[in-house]
């Protein structure tokens, strides 16, 4: 990116951009997996208007509140001091015994250790639901009500939530101050990648492409790519309202309900779930899990066990795909890369859009980003708050027409992926009137028709019952 634009967004950004600097503060993480959001709240502590960071301060802080030995936590906790620590810690409702539990995986803290006391519940009614939190808290050690053991107490909770609002306004105001093309390169460093690294500007599109998942409810995508293109990165660092399930086994309890806990699954709690490596999850009663994901992927409800279960969560599928010399395909039957659990046309059309990972670059040191630039935990707060904006929908209905036959679910997917592009690349649209008409279709209209044609001829080759081609939707 240019000093110019890197000045822009410093200019137009103020309280809301950060400089920074790999090669400086990487070593200061070292030995702290923190995701991005967290570093960069850090950060912001600790440097000035100018760029200038106070390495001492930031060191001395993350010593107090995240010890880089696990170990060091439990022997302080054991000689009874009260530790404050910002850390990542789950939480998970014991009916059996009428208790609130709490575990911290990158300290050591295991769930039948940390409880919950109910004054602590009650101060933060409603926040301290289960599921996975980010937060300061404060524990100590103290004994059981028999006296014979022991456990961790969490006695105050802050949320980690730096910016308990976001002004959209504000948002759209700053946008309108950047062309479209510089604010394409103001989103790929806000996700800490250099501009300068794609080739073009079909790459950058294409990568921007996986925030559709964080700014529009209920999106579901997939995305087949070769290894080292950034997208677990992605996933994992840039929001805490998402949650990424690398590997492993996944039930429809973990997913949905818990019957036996009486607790929700993962997608009840957050804006996206992304799956990386789907050939490598092993998803148990596939039978049953696809049966609820059909009817969740439709319309946001399913029922499990007599409880009905509702949600805003998006779904992201990400598999790898071999490709030729040339960097194509090998197959055009994209879909035959996912797990046979998944290889079904019925389930498979309940997806709105398909990513082509392999028009991305492989990610190289070259490539990650170094000046100012919006600070990823501002970035994450707008993408979450731009969730609920529902002027772009009203927009879309005015600019585009939907002939009378159009398949119901083309329609619904090309208008959730239009949306989302316009919240994510012209959130200074707010009317009609502003809308420049040649860049909705060219940014956002056509791009959606196409995400959803490919994943409607995929569907057909599958089952040839399926339309091969889209139609009937097109500027009015």
């Amino acid at each position: 990116m240019n000093i110019e634009l890197s000045n822009k967004i410093k200019q137009y950004f103020s309280a809301m951009a950060i400089y920074k600097d790999p090669e400086k503060t990487n070593s200061l993480f070292s030995g702290r997996n923190l995701p991005s959001f967290v570093k960069d709240f850090l950060l912001k502590r600790y440097i000035d208007f100018d760029g200038n960071l106070n390495a001492q301060g930031l060191t001395s802080f993350l010593d107090l509140v995240i010890p880089q030995n696990p170990t060091a936590v439990k022997e302080k906790l054991l000689a009874g001091q009260d530790l404050t620590l910002l850390c990542r810690f789950i939480i998970y409702i014991d009916l059996v015994k009428n208790v609130k539990r709490f575990s911290i995986p990158d300290m050591g803290i295991k769930l039948n250790e940390g409880q919950i006391p109910e004054y602590v519940c009650e101060k933060h009614r409603g926040e301290l639901v289960d599921g996975e939190k980010w937060g300061i808290i404060k524990i100590c050690l103290l004994p059981d009500e028999d006296g014979k053991k022991s456990h961790v107490e969490m006695v105050d909770y802050k949320p980690f939530k730096p910016y308990s609002s976001v002004d959209v306004g504000y948002l759209a105001d700053a946008r309108s101050n950047f062309t479209t093309t510089e604010w394409i390169d103001v989103l790929l460093s806000a996700m800490e990648y250099d501009p300068d690294g794609f080739e073009s500007m079909t790459q950058k599109v294409e990568f921007l492409t996986r925030l559709l998942i964080f700014i529009e409810p209920r999106l579901n995508v997939i995305e087949l790519a070769p290894k080292g293109t950034g997208k677990s990165y992605v996933f994992g660092n840039l929001s805490k309202y998402g949650w990424l399930v690398s590997g492993g086994k996944v039930t429809r309890a973990k997913l949905f309900w818990d019957k036996q806990k009486q607790q929700n699954g993962i997608i009840k709690n957050h804006d996206f779930t992304a799956f990386d490596e789907i050939q490598t999850i092993t998803f148990q009663e596939p039978a049953e899990i696809q049966a609820a994901l059909k009817s969740y992927l439709e319309s946001g409800k399913t029922t499990i066990d007599n409880q009905e279960f509702s949600s805003e969560c998006g779904l992201m599928l990400m598999g790898n795909i071999p490709l030729s010399m040339e960097k194509l395909p090998i197959s055009n039957r994209y879909f035959d890369n996912l797990p046979q659990n998944f290889c079904e046309s019925a389930l498979l059309d309940r997806f709105h859009c398909f990513i082509e990972g392999w028009k991305l670059p492989r990610i190289n040191t070259n490539m990650i980003f170094k000046g100012w630039t919006i600070n990823v935990e501002y970035f994450s707060e707008i993408m979450h708050s731009m969730r609920t904006q529902n002027i772009y929908n009203q927009i879309y209905d005015e600019l585009v027409a939907i002939a009378p036959n159009t398949d119901m679910r083309d329609s619904k997917a090309v208008k959730r992926i239009a949306t989302a592009y316009m919240k994510l690349l012209f959130p200074h649209w707010r009317t009609v009137e502003d809308v420049n008409k040649q860049e909705f279709e060219i940014f956002c209209l056509n791009p959606a028709i196409h995400r959803r044609g490919i994943v409607k001829q995929q569907c057909h080759y599958i089952d040839p019952e399926f339309k091969q081609q889209m139609s009937g939707i097109s500027m009015k």
